[in-house]
């Protein structure tokens, strides 16, 4: 999976915003924490959810199942707006 090219960042401060370029794109802007953002910017390349997990754990020292269910949360609200390209 990926972040769909009709998506693009924009960092501002500390926050991340994830704002749709297209008319078919969900139309309003999503303003992410550091650990949303960090897992949009893993998803400009394709990845996969356990990889994405993995790579956070490594970053973070929390609970590898507390990363997983955050990870999960964060995926299904960017299925939820069509921001990912999944095969």
């Amino acid at each position: 999976m990926k972040l769909k090219s009709c998506f693009i960042t924009q960092d501002i401060d500390d926050t991340q915003f994830l704002v749709p370029i297209s008319a078919e794109a969900f139309s309003g802007i999503v303003r992410s924490n550091k650990t949303a953002a960090y897992i949009i910017e893993l998803l400009k390349k394709e990845t996969t959810e356990e990889e994405i997990v993995d790579a956070l754990y490594a970053k973070y020292d929390a609970p590898k199942d507390q990363i997983a269910k955050d990870v999960h949360e964060i995926l299904t609200t960017l299925r939820g707006i069509n921001a990912l390209e999944e095969a």
